[in-house]
C-alpha cells in the first residue's frame, strides 16, 4: 500500500518484483517531469527521496538528463565556484572552460561523459602541442567540476579521476652567475625601471609581487617592505600562499635604488600631470596604472640584449639568481626561504640542492672525515 505526500511530493510503493519505487515532479525548462527512485528498501527510497526533495527544493535538480557538459559547467562556475575561490582563480577557471572544456566536451550530455571522453580531451590537447602543465589544469578543474556534480547527485562518478595524464617535465631554472648579474645590473642603469631589477635581484620577489608593490608598503628609512599583495591579469590578488606575505629586510642597494626611483617618479608625475592615475604603486606604467606583465617581459628581453645574455633567461630567473647567489655564499637555506616566502624548506632545498655547498655527492669522504 503506498504511504502518499503531498501534491508533487513523492510516494512511495511496492512493486510486484519486490522492489520499492518513489516518484516524484520536478520543474524542467520544459516544464514538470516525473522522476522515478528505485530500492530494495522502503527505509533506502525514503532516504533517496528525501534527498532528492531537497536537492529540487533548493534548486540543483532539474533536467538532467537532456544537460550539456556546457550547460553544466556555466552553471557549476555561476553556482559553486565563483565566491568560493580566488577571483583570479575563478577567471583562469573560466579561461580553462573556454579555451579547451567547451569546444571539446561542451555538447556532449553529461550523464554520457565518459573516462574515454576525457582522455580523448587530454590526447587532442596534447596533438595541438599544448604542455603537459595546461593539459594537467584544464583536466584539474574540469574534475573539481565533476566532482562538485556528484555531491549535487547529477552523475553518479567523477570520470576525470580514471585518466592518464602527461606528466609535467621539471622546468629547468637559467639564474644569472655573478657576473651575469653584474653585466644585467650594469645595463639598466638610467633605465626608468632600474630599481625593478635591483629590487628583483636582491629580494627574490616574485615578478608578480614586485608589480603589485605600493610605497605604502615600503619603509626607507627603516630598509623594509612588507609584501601583501600580488598582480595577477591584470587583478590584485592575495600572496601566493601564508609565507608569501611576509616583511623584507631591504639591502642597502635597494635603498639607494628606491630613493632614487622615487624622485624619478614624482617628475615623471608632474610631466603627466593631466594622465597620471595615481595608484600608490612603486612600479607602474608611464600613466601610473599597474604595470602590464607582457611590457614588462618585453623591456627584460630587451636588457638582456644590450648585456649580451642569453634570450632564454626569463624574468622569473631573477627569483632563482638571487636564492642561487645566497646559497652558493653560505647563507642557511632556512633564511633563504623565508626571504623567497617559499611555503616549506622542502620546496627551497628541492629547488636549489644543487648549488648548496656539501649537497654535491661527498657523502662517503664525509663519513670518512667524521670517522677519522
Amino acid at each position: 500500500m503506498a504511504r502518499k505526500r503531498g501534491n508533487g511530493e513523492g510516494s512511495i510503493t511496492r512493486r510486484r518484483d519486490g522492489l520499492y519505487m518513489a516518484r516524484y515532479t520536478v520543474q524542467t525548462p520544459t516544464g514538470p517531469k516525473r522522476k522515478t527512485i528505485y530500492g530494495k528498501t522502503r527505509q533506502k527510497v525514503s532516504e533517496k527521496l528525501s534527498k532528492a526533495l531537497a536537492d529540487r527544493d533548493g534548486g540543483l535538480i532539474f533536467d538532467v538528463e537532456n544537460l550539456t557538459v556546457s550547460e553544466y559547467l556555466d552553471r557549476w562556475l555561476r553556482d559553486s565556484a565563483q565566491g568560493s575561490v580566488r577571483a583570479s582563480t575563478y577567471k583562469s577557471y573560466g579561461q580553462q572552460v573556454r579555451r579547451y572544456l567547451k569546444p571539446s566536451l561542451g555538447q556532449m550530455k553529461l550523464r554520457k561523459l565518459s573516462p574515454m571522453h576525457v582522455q580523448g580531451l587530454c590526447r587532442e590537447m596534447q596533438d595541438r602541442g599544448l604542455s603537459a602543465r595546461t593539459v594537467q589544469y584544464a583536466h584539474a578543474v574540469l574534475h573539481r567540476s565533476l566532482e562538485q556534480a556528484t555531491r549535487w547527485g547529477m552523475v553518479g562518478r567523477n570520470v576525470a579521476e580514471d585518466v592518464d595524464l602527461p606528466q609535467v617535465k621539471r622546468e629547468e631554472i637559467r639564474p644569472l652567475n655573478r657576473d651575469q648579474t653584474r653585466a644585467l645590473l650594469k645595463a639598466t642603469e638610467g633605465h626608468r625601471l632600474e630599481a625593478l631589477y635591483i629590487v628583483a635581484v636582491h629580494t627574490g620577489m616574485r615578478p608578480g609581487e614586485i608589480l603589485a608593490l605600493k610605497w605604502d608598503d615600503v619603509d626607507l628609512d627603516f630598509g623594509t617592505l612588507q609584501l601583501n599583495r600580488a598582480l595577477s591579469d591584470g587583478e590584485f590578488t592575495a600572496p601566493k600562499t601564508a609565507r608569501s606575505r611576509r616583511r623584507i629586510k631591504l639591502t642597502t642597494g635597494s635603498v639607494k635604488a628606491l630613493r632614487a626611483h622615487h624622485k624619478r617618479q614624482l617628475e615623471e608625475r608632474m610631466q603627466r600631470a593631466g594622465l597620471w592615475q595615481d595608484h600608490g604603486l612603486v612600479f607602474p606604467s608611464t600613466v601610473g596604472t599597474p604595470l602590464n606583465h607582457r611590457n614588462l617581459v618585453r623591456s627584460f628581453k630587451a636588457l638582456l640584449k644590450c648585456a649580451g645574455l642569453p634570450p632564454t633567461v626569463r624574468l622569473y630567473d631573477l627569483r632563482h639568481t638571487c636564492a642561487t647567489l645566497l646559497l652558493s655564499r653560505n647563507v642557511h637555506p632556512k633564511y633563504v626561504q623565508e626571504l623567497l616566502g617559499h611555503a616549506s624548506i622542502a620546496l627551497t632545498l628541492d629547488t636549489y640542492s644543487h648549488v648548496i655547498p656539501g649537497m654535491d655527492g661527498v657523502t662517503a669522504s664525509a663519513i670518512e672525515d667524521a670517522l677519522g
